[in-house]
């Protein structure tokens, strides 16, 4: 199986405003960056991942996934995220991807267990492998093989709706539930639980 991680990465300055009331610009900025190379550096030893594509608008972000060796798509126009992820799989796939992983860049503790752990649910496909966030609303992590197999919904309920569409296309759904992966920093709280488990 030839298969490509996929990571959306917002402009490194504007990402995370949610936590403006605890971080400053420049603080998130830095969390940004360091959170970007902390994922690449994962997928890069995870062997049984062929290639990484980092789709952004920010030319520093595209940067940093260079020296990591990642392919990169830079944004132009209006950002919409999962017509982004839609150019990137078509991307992949003209290069010969059979799967993708959609993981977004804001997962402080993932480790490259964890994405094996998920990739051994991609077994004996067609199959759609989700790994929900910890409120069970959002999608942190998406393999979908063979690529292209559903549409991309990331937004509002996106779990629900990823599941409903594998169905719908008749494909193995999968759900992984993964403390390191559902801990995704939006919030202040999340914040907050990041720091606990770091000085635990």
């Amino acid at each position: 199986m030839s298969l490509w991680a996929i990571v959306p990465v917002k402009p490194l300055r504007r990402g995370k405003s949610r936590l403006s009331g605890v971080l400053t610009e420049e603080e998130r900025t830095v969390l940004n960056f360091s959170m970007l190379g902390h994922m690449l550096k994962t997928l890069s030893n995870v062997t049984e991942i062929d290639h990484t594509l980092v789709v952004s608008r920010d030319p520093a972000a595209l940067a940093l996934a260079r020296e990591y060796n990642a392919r990169t798509i830079q944004e132009v126009g209006s950002p919409q995220l999962n017509q982004a992820l839609h150019r990137a799989t078509m991307f992949s796939k003209a290069f010969n991807a059979e799967a993708v992983l959609i993981l977004p860049a804001d997962l402080p503790l993932i480790q490259p267990e964890d994405i094996q752990f998920l990739l051994r649910s991609a077994a004996n496909p067609p199959v759609v492998v989700i790994s929900p966030d910890r409120r069970r609303m959002g999608t942190n992590a998406l393999l979908v093989n063979p690529a292209g197999t559903i549409d991309y919904v990331f937004g509002p309920a996106s779990f629900q709706k990823h599941c409903d569409l594998a169905e719908k296309a008749g494909v193995r759904v999968q759900i992984c539930d993964i403390p390191s992966i559902g801990l995704d920093l939006d919030l202040p709280e999340d914040l907050a639980i990041i720091r606990q488990m770091q000085l635990a």
